[in-house]
């Protein structure tokens, strides 16, 4: 494990492998990933398989670069006149992939169906403080907004979707039409998403021909299939002993870094029985992080202590969560009314057993072992708990979005910044709000933390939702992950990770 370790913080450069003869220019290369896209509309996707998609079919206002740092795409510059106005320049001569022009009055369509509450976009949290938007010219976009918002330009990659396909009849969630560097060749609906380059982008053409994308449920099947040489590419979530065993291979490359992600516990704060701060408590000090994180996930991600990531400017040591303790779950569940009153081992309450359903997704089997070892650990603690397993659509779609479950293990990534992973997710009506959480104080936290533009202001914000997130606890953060990469030496361009684990890197296309 310590060798893992270090091999974790050594490989933090980014310019990886120069390109290699051994690929001809007009090479496909093969992505392996782990879940099938819900949708290629930028402004509807739930997945990261779509949103990373989603990246190389169409572009933003900016682009993010592996450093997180906003950096021109579509407009070629900004000004923010004051702090609740900005104005974008496009880039002249901008076109879509259908050959079309792209103009102001795309982007206005785009981000004016984003916050338009009727269209339930997933993100539109992260753009409400958007009061209006306006097309000045034809290369001028003006947006007003309701309240200064310092995180408006980590988002503005949001891809630009075509007004007049979308409104001629052509639905961007199938037949997407964008302006990056690749367009959709084909789709075969859980097998592959077939890409190929765009002559349209204004950047130029990707260094390669095309992209296929490999939907491989299994992580280790993935794994198999990338050393038996069906794919180019693989990132996570991948499996501890395939990370290890693919590291020491020196047919390949990597890259192994702190993500931007968390693997979290989602309590759905209306279910009667959890609706007590002190349950959901009780219940997360039967979470044994440090077993799953350092012997199912063997160290590949870290304990985390609270909501904030460590990389962030608004961590916390002094912030945490509680830590497992059966002992002490027992004396809080006894505290709360819940004892073995007839001696059968399963803690009880004016004639109701202590019942709870633990649930996750199929796909990744290291959440499966969470989820089983959780269970096991609520059943010596005199839980009777009991899992379900579900495919990742039915699980996310048809489960947690509609919020159905108890306690659901997820993960959030691509979390840019705090707001990212709190306001949305826990701000009262939030459109990620699964667990239905409300709190009026962390409403008025989070408001905070996203309209101040001084950072200062902003880490006192989020440190104290963040003190009151974890006593609350509508999440439990079990890890905060990390991102592994691996890539054929042979490459044909030289890949750029990014801990986002988009594909502009792999393609050329990385700024």
């Amino acid at each position: 494990m310590k060798k893992l370790l270090m091999l974790t913080t050594a490989v933090v450069g980014l310019a990886l492998m120069p390109a290699s003869a051994g690929f001809a220019q007009d090479k496909t290369i093969v992505i392996g990933t782990d879940v099938d896209a819900g949708t290629l509309d930028p402004r509807l996707m739930r997945d990261t398989t779509a949103s990373r998609t989603v990246d190389l079919i169409y572009a933003g206002l900016v682009h993010l670069t592996p450093g997180l740092e906003a950096v021109p795409d579509l407009a070629e510059s900004w000004e923010s006149p004051d702090p609740q106005t900005y104005v974008f320049k496009l880039r002249p001569d901008l076109k879509f992939s259908d050959g079309t022009p792209l103009t102001a009055d795309d982007v206005v369509y785009t981000f004016e169906s984003v916050i338009n509450p009727d269209f339930n976009a997933p993100d539109r949290a992260l753009y409400s403080p958007i009061a209006k938007i306006e097309a000045v010219d034809p290369l001028t976009v003006k947006f007003s907004l309701s309240a200064p918002y310092a995180p408006l330009l980590s988002y503005l990659d949001k891809g630009i979707v075509s007004k007049a396909a979308a409104e001629g009849g052509k639905d961007p969630a199938t037949t997407p039409i964008g302006a990056g560097p690749m367009t959709l060749a084909s789709w075969n609906r859980g097998s592959e998403i077939v890409l190929k380059a765009s002559p349209t982008y204004w950047a130029g053409t990707p260094e390669v021909a095309g992209v296929t994308i490999k939907i491989i449920g299994d992580n280790s099947a993935r794994a198999q299939a990338f050393e038996a040489g069906d794919l180019d590419v693989i990132q996570s979530p991948l499996s501890p002993n395939d990370i290890k065993r693919l590291a020491a291979d020196d047919r390949f490359g990597y890259a192994i870094m702190a993500g931007l992600g968390v693997t979290y516990i989602n309590y759905n704060t209306k279910d009667p029985l959890l609706a007590d701060a002190g349950m959901r408590q009780a219940f997360s000090m039967l979470i044994d992080q440090n077993s799953i994180v350092n012997d199912i996930y063997q160290g590949v991600d870290q304990v985390a202590t609270s909501i904030i990531l460590p990389s962030s400017w608004a961590y916390s040591a002094d912030i945490k969560q509680p830590t497992f303790s059966i002992e002490g779950a027992v004396a809080k569940f006894n505290e709360l009314g819940w004892k073995d009153s007839d001696g059968d081992g399963i803690l009880d309450k004016d004639g109701k057993k202590l019942t709870v359903t633990l649930s996750t997704h199929s796909e990744d089997p290291n959440r499966v072992q969470a989820v089983e070892l959780t269970q096991a650990l609520m059943q010596s603690a005199g839980v009777d708990a009991q899992v379900q397993i579900s495919d990742w659509p039915s699980f996310s779609t048809n489960y947690v979005q509609k919020s159905m479950h108890q306690i659901a293990l997820l993960g959030w990534l691509n979390i840019v910044d705090p707001d990212r992973l709190l306001f949305g997710q826990l701000s009262t009506g939030g459109s990620t709000n699964w667990g239905g959480y409300s709190n009026p104080e962390v409403d008025k936290l989070l408001q905070e933390g996203r309209s101040s533009l001084d950072q200062a202001a902003r880490t006192k914000a989020y440190q104290a939702a963040a003190t009151i997130l974890a006593s609350d606890l509508p999440y439990f953060i079990i890890s905060d992950q990390g991102y592994q990469l691996f890539y054929k030496k042979d490459f044909p361009v030289e890949v750029k990770a990014t801990p986002r684990g988009t594909f502009r890197g792999l393609i050329g296309m990385e700024k």
